[in-house]
């Protein structure tokens, strides 16, 4: 059965695309801690990172560490954070949080955006690429 990342993937789920390349996704959190907080993943299926080969982690974090820089230009904060996680859904991301404080990173600080300024954020990140 198909993870809820292949399916945004695929486009069975909206997402608000940030990046996309043959292999990789890049796509706004729903959920952010902060504002920017995006979601990099492989278009293949693999539930855990360090499962993915080698030369795939290394795409991976090259593909992020791109969005990442793009996130810098767009949103106005200190640095990126990077997490990796596991656990919500059994397939590889990334987090990138730009963050300006501590609590950015906690996962227990959440923020709310209307569905325009997701649209909006997404088209910023992009257009730094």
């Amino acid at each position: 059965m198909s993870t809820l990342f292949t399916k945004i993937v695929n486009g069975e789920i909206p997402s608000y695309k940030v990046a996309e390349d043959e292999n990789y996704y890049a796509f706004l959190d729903i959920s952010p801690n902060a504002k920017g907080h995006t979601l990099c993943i492989p278009k293949k299926e693999e539930d855990k990172i360090f499962d993915l080969a080698e030369d795939e982690y290394l795409e991976l974090m090259r593909f992020s560490r791109k969005v990442a820089k793009a996130i810098e230009k767009t949103v106005s904060c200190k640095r990126v954070g990077i997490a990796v996680v596991g656990l919500e859904v059994p397939h590889v991301h990334v987090h990138l949080i730009p963050l300006n404080e501590m609590k950015e990173m906690t996962f227990q600080h959440k923020i709310s955006m209307a569905e325009s300024d997701f649209k909006t954020l997404a088209k910023e990140i992009h257009s730094n690429l």
